[in-house]
């Protein structure tokens, strides 16, 4: 079963991917396949919004004859990731809440 996730969770998994270190789209989309599921034609509209946003820049490095373009976190970048991991914890907070059936502050 997959849970709908949103375009929000999508901008915080790639900013939180791209935040670890510069990398390039297709090892993003890789990276985000591991917790959902994304294509690349899903994927890269997302990267170019966000690089629009500004939270994201761009640069081209030469890999196997050709020009592979890498994404890296600019600061408004991890301002954006941060609040998104805020979020997150007051959100499965209470989901948890819900679907486990917990009244705790874990």
């Amino acid at each position: 079963m997959a849970f709908n996730t949103g375009a929000a969770l999508m901008d915080a998994l790639v900013l939180s991917t791209v935040a670890k270190e510069p990398t390039y789209g297709y090892r993003i989309t890789q990276d985000v396949r591991k917790i959902m599921l994304v294509s690349e034609s899903t994927l890269y509209p997302v990267l170019r919004r966000l690089q629009k946003e500004g939270c994201l820049d761009t640069y081209d490095q030469e890999f196997a004859g050709r020009n592979r373009r890498y994404y890296c976190l600019t600061p408004a970048g991890a301002q954006a990731l941060e609040r998104y991991r805020q979020e997150w914890v007051e959100y499965k907070k209470q989901i948890d809440s819900m679907l486990l059936e917990r009244d705790d502050e874990e």
